[in-house]
């Protein structure tokens, strides 16, 4: 692989604060390891600027919808220009949770019942037993996401608003008490397993996910080996069935309360997991003997095209 790498990041998702953090931390490790980097913004006339720009390689940093639903890699794909990552077909079907649940299922994968329905009707009437969640189906980063309780005699009306922002459709999930576990895996190697606590958020929220201090990432988790194990043989299998490349990170809920032979299922597979100085996945990697650069550097090495 070349030398010169164009970093893309920001976009015009809501996810843009999220990716310009990721791509500013990539962007000064691969200086720091001797790449020579461009670091772009990336707005609707990225195909041109990238033309003008001819690099050896695309670094998607880039978050949520055009920079992770399969939008970006299609340009490219067409540009010829080798990129990091998983490729059109993968991105997209992992953006879409339910259509990503599909697949995983089909290839062994444990998960939560969950219905696809107009974010209208999840406000009429409960669609299922609380309590559950109200996720959008193609957003990331928790952006709209709601846990109806247990106690909750209405469902939730904030899915009426006018200006609601997520699109219409919305999976309603069963609710999984329990830990929360995540498991990268790069290239075709499941890393360590990490529990996430959060301290004084409800979830997992977007505060608590890029706040320093917002979460606590304890890797390796603290679980049986036995538990880990399964994590890891469920994160590379959605991995491999969703087809995806280069580094992806699995959600999983892992309920012991009634002994450590408990539930776990998978949630979601992030195909463009977050790169800041306080994300899982750089987190993860050194734990697992891969420092900020080795990682960043497989990746730019491992990035083609037709992926």
């Amino acid at each position: 692989m070349g030398s010169h790498v164009a970093v893309l990041m920001g976009g015009f998702s809501s996810e843009r604060p999220v990716s310009l953090a990721s791509g500013t931390a990539c962007a000064d490790a691969l200086e720091a390891a001797g790449f020579t980097v461009t670091r772009i913004d990336v707005d609707r006339d990225v195909g041109q600027v990238l033309r003008d720009l001819r690099p050896d390689v695309a670094f998607n940093a880039l978050h949520g919808p055009f920079g992770e639903d399969g939008t970006i890699q299609g340009i490219l794909e067409y540009l010829d220009l080798p990129y990091t990552h998983s490729g059109v077909l993968a991105s997209a079907l992992a953006m879409h949770k339910e259509r990503a649940k599909i697949i995983a299922r089909a290839a062994g994968v444990p998960l939560a019942e969950s219905k696809l329905v107009h974010r209208h009707v999840a406000a009429r009437a409960h669609v299922m037993a609380p309590p559950y969640v109200v996720k959008p189906v193609a957003e990331g980063s928790s952006f709209g996401v709601i846990i109806v309780r247990e106690d909750q005699a209405h469902p939730p009306q904030q899915l009426t608003a006018s200006d609601w922002p997520f699109g219409d459709l919305v999976m309603v999930e069963r609710f999984v008490h329990g830990r929360e576990l995540t498991c990268a895996v790069m290239g075709d190697v499941a890393l360590e397993v990490c529990e996430i606590t959060t301290e004084g958020h409800a979830f997992y929220d977007y505060d608590s996910k890029y706040a320093p201090g917002g979460s606590v990432h304890t890797v390796p988790a603290p679980i049986p080996a036995k538990v880990a194990r399964l994590v890891q043989e469920k994160a590379l299998a959605a991995h491999k069935a969703v087809g995806c490349r280069g580094v992806s990170r699995s959600d999983f809920r892992y309920d012991d309360r009634f002994g450590e032979g408990g539930e776990l299922v998978w949630l979601e597979i992030n195909t463009q997991p977050g790169m800041t100085p306080t994300s899982l996945v750089p987190d993860i990697a050194r734990a697992s003997g891969h420092s900020f650069a080795e990682l960043l550097t497989w990746l730019v090495e491992d990035a083609s095209c037709r992926r």
